[in-house]
């Protein structure tokens, strides 16, 4: 399978502050299955969401439970400075991770995205 084109959604990941209440809920729901992935400072459950989707549930201090769309770029530094300059607010700048660098903006009208490009082995 060829990997998705840049600018589409690759990657949807709740903050919560119940993992265990949303685990069950969307298990129940939409039949979800959860992998629990160890990171370094606290748990992750890794979601099977469709064959060209991934997506994840963390446990935060949130008050309120949020989706964080993940948009797959060309050039994430590139797309960061873009974002800055239609008037969003960086909230984390590039970072490298495992498989790949991310950031998240928020729009001016205060939503959030993650940028995200894959490293060359990732699809």
């Amino acid at each position: 399978m060829k990997p998705p084109p840049s600018n589409s959604v690759v990657h949807l990941e709740l903050h919560t502050g119940d993992l265990a209440g949303a685990r069950c809920f969307y298990e129940g729901l939409c039949g979800w299955r959860c992998d629990r992935i160890e990171a370094g400072g606290g748990s992750y459950l890794a979601l099977e969401l469709g064959p060209r989707l991934g997506g994840g549930i963390v446990e935060c201090g949130i008050g309120r439970a949020s989706w964080l769309p993940y948009i797959r770029v060309a050039n994430l530094e590139q797309a960061t400075d873009r974002a800055r300059v239609l008037g969003a607010s960086v909230l984390l700048e590039p970072r490298e991770g495992p498989a790949g660098w991310r950031s998240v903006v928020s729009a001016p009208a205060g939503a959030e995205i993650a940028l995200w490009q894959p490293k060359p082995h990732h699809r």
